[in-house]
Formats: structure tokens, sequence, C-alpha cells
């Protein structure tokens, strides 16, 4: 093997270490977490604010990566080709090819991207700097590629959205459920991280106390009958009304109503219930919980009714009712022991037709849509169509529901059975036997 030879196979062994390079940061880099780096950043990483520079530009990134290592291969191969050639004659490009395409494959594409997967953080932190400068010094060419490229894409009417794929909350809603599924976090923390990241997307009308469960005091009504009644509630603040249910004057807070009680020397009959009450708050059905816990925090107050866009009181909303949603039920000694669903052994569940479908879910483990309604018997009233009857089986979405008790037109409790092979069928309605 003469010097010539020598130098060939070095070049080579360049081309596929540089190959090696390419391919892994290729690899590490887009499949770095991003909250990782961002936690990085803030703790003063530099490395890890370059990785974040790079990403914003990802497709500039990738051309200049996939350059570089196409270039490297290309390179390898026209190098090895030539040394077979002058070993073996014309077959040497047999050889020459064989050779190389499991050692490109083996050496320069599966290992590295194996050793990237295994631990991106860590292996784009290392390859940030030369990286990045590697990427400055092609930017007119990438910055070419890229124009091409989407040149090809409009001609062929593919738009680019220019967005990730996944949202920051979807990315952390994954890692939560993927932590849950291997047993880093355990159902209850992670329904209170769910929760959390749902405040956002839900609305107080999701969350409120319906107007028809509302525990409200009459304004009419004389002073000694309305202590009774605060005396006998198990909330704190009630709304008070005068002539009808939903004209809601004020909000009685009962250390208000003692303190009122105590200064007129226990004569309820001095009570003036105007004068106590607060005013009431109101807010719209469409607000969201993370905009109205922040207003609660704002206003130092714990209570407000909800009302519709014609202004019409639909229910009430507390902040125990936003932590809830995040903590799940807070009970205490004053709260009625109302329990809404009752496990039976066959596996089915009787569940009150006004309960949350979010707390079902979060209660069972199950995947209940709740976008196009609130309640288990707003739920199968969308699905089937009609307001049921007492007895009426309903087959939708893996589960079978019936219709135990109706009064009025509202459904009062159902019979839910999950299914152990969901129905292929379209959802049926059929009346029990």
């Amino acid at each position: 093997m003469d010097t010539p030879d020598i130098l060939s196979l070095s070049a080579v062994l360049v081309c596929l270490l540089v190959s090696f390079f390419f391919s892994g940061s290729e690899t590490a880099l887009t499949a770095s977490s991003r909250a990782r780096m961002t936690a990085l950043e803030n703790g003063g990483d530099n490395r890890a604010k370059i990785v974040n520079e790079l990403m914003q530009s990802r497709e500039r990134l990738i051309g200049a990566l996939l350059l570089g290592n196409n270039i490297a291969n290309i390179a390898a191969s026209a190098l090895a080709t030539g040394i077979m050639l002058a070993w073996f004659g014309d077959v040497g490009v047999f050889y020459a090819t064989g050779i190389m395409t499991v050692v490109i494959v083996v050496l320069s594409e599966v290992l590295p991207k194996t050793i990237a997967i295994n631990h991106p953080d860590r292996v784009s932190l290392v390859v940030a700097r030369p990286i990045a400068l590697f990427v400055k010094l092609l930017g007119p060419i990438t910055t070419a590629i890229e124009m091409i490229v989407n040149g090809i894409l409009r001609l062929v009417g593919f738009r680019l959205s220019g967005g990730n794929v996944l949202t920051g909350q979807e990315e952390l809603r994954g890692a939560v459920d993927f932590l849950h599924s291997e047993g880093g976090v355990v159902k209850d923390e992670r329904d209170m991280l769910g929760g959390l990241l749902d405040l956002s997307e839900l609305q107080v009308s999701d969350v409120m106390i319906h107007r028809t469960k509302m525990a409200a005091i009459n304004a009419g009504d004389p002073p000694e009958k309305i202590v009774s009644e605060v005396l006998a509630s198990s909330y704190t603040r009630l709304p008070v009304w005068r002539d009808t249910p939903e004209n809601i004057v004020g909000v009685l807070h009962a250390k208000d109503l003692l303190r009122e009680l105590n200064a007129v020397g226990g004569d309820e009959s001095k009570i003036d219930i105007d004068a106590i009450a607060l005013e009431p708050w109101f807010v719209p059905d469409t607000t969201t919980l993370a905009a109205q816990l922040k207003a609660f925090r704002k206003r130092k107050t714990h209570f407000a009714l909800v009302v519709d866009e014609y202004g019409e009181v639909m229910g009430l909303v507390t902040l125990e009712d936003i932590i809830e949603e995040i903590v799940g039920d807070i009970s205490d000694e004053h709260d009625l022991p109302i329990s809404g669903l009752r496990p039976q052994p066959d596996g089915s569940v009787t569940v009150d037709g006004g309960m949350p479908i979010r707390d079902l879910n979060r209660a069972m483990d199950w995947h209940l849509p709740d976008e196009e309604a609130t309640t288990i018997a707003g739920l199968v009233i969308h699905e089937a169509q009609i307001i049921p009857e007492a007895g009426q089986t309903f087959t939708f979405h893996g589960f079978r529901f019936q219709v135990l008790r109706k009064h009025r037109n509202r459904v009062t409790a159902m019979k839910i059975t999950p299914l152990k092979e969901p129905a292929q069928e379209e959802k049926r309605s059929e009346r029990a036997a």
C-alpha cells in the first residue's frame, strides 16, 4: 500500500467521521426537549441558548445538516470507489458499493442516531457550538435551498403551516401521560397536572353550579326565616333574590349576618337584609377558568354569578369550583354527603344525570367526550337527539347508557356499562325489554 492509498483511506475515514457527526447531530437536535433546553437557558447555559436559537430556524438547520452529511457520504463513496478501482479494476465498483453501503448505514447512520436518540439533550449541548458555526457558514447556500424547496412545494399545492405539530401544552400533557404509564406519576398527580393545563380551555359554564341547584334566599321573607335558612345551609355565601329567583339583588355572607345579629342584640326582626347583602358580581358564561381565577384573586372574592349572553342568570361559580378542577373534590365538615357515582359488582356504574362528565372521567379514568355537553345526561341527549324515557338504552363511545330515572324533562339517574369491544355500528337506541 503506497502513500496515495494511505491518504485516500485516511480521507475516507475523515468523511465517515464527519458523516457520523452530522447524522447524530441531526437526530439529537430534533429530538431534544424544548422544555429542558429552556430551563437550562434560564439557568445560564449558553449552549442551551444556542440549541434554542438553532431550533427556531428548523428548516435552515435541517438543510445545513443534510447538506454536510450528504457531501461527506458522497465524498467517502467516491474516494473508496477510486481505491477499489485501483486495486481490483472494474470489479472494484461493486466492492466499493457493497462495502460503503454497509459502512455508511451502520457506522455513519444507525450508530450515531442510536446514540443521539438515547441521549438527545446531552448530545445537543455538545454539538451546539460547532453546528451553529457550520449553519452560519452555509447560510447563503441553505437559504437558496429553502427557496427552491418552498418553490417546489408551492407548485404542487402544498402549504407549510409554519408551526409546530404539538403545542407546548400538548407536549407537556403527553409527557405527563407517558410518566403515568411508566409509573413515574400516580393517577392523582396526573389528574392535577391535567386539570391545571385545562384551566385555559374550560369555561365557567363547565364547572358552575346550575341555577336549578342553587341555594338562594328570598329577600321578601321575614328576617327570622332568612336567619334560619342561612344557619341551616351548608354554604357561607348565598344569593339573595327579589320577586323572582332570576332577579338576584345581592349576596348574603353568613358572617355578615351573624355580626348584624350580634349588633341588634339577637333580635332577628331588626335585621335589614338589604343593608348587609353584598353587591352581586356577574361574569359571562364564556369566561375561561384561568381568567376567572385571576379575577377572583384581583377582586379578593370567592363568589360570582354566571350569566348568558342575554344577561340571564345561569348559575354561580366559586373559587372552590375552580380549585377542584385541579386537585379534585374538596369536602369539609359542612358539605352534604351527596354521592353521584356508585360502582356496581358487574363493572358498571350508576350515576346522577347531572354529574359532570369531567368528574366521571377523572374518577373512572375514562375518556368520554365533554366538548358538546357538560353533564352525563347532556351527553346522552346530545348523542340521542331526543329526551330519553326511563328504561331506554343507548350505545356510543364504547359504553352502554341506560336511563334509570327521569323527572319531567330531566334525566336524574343512569347506568353506564363499559363495553369490552366497542360497537362498530353507528350509535343506536333501543327500548329496553
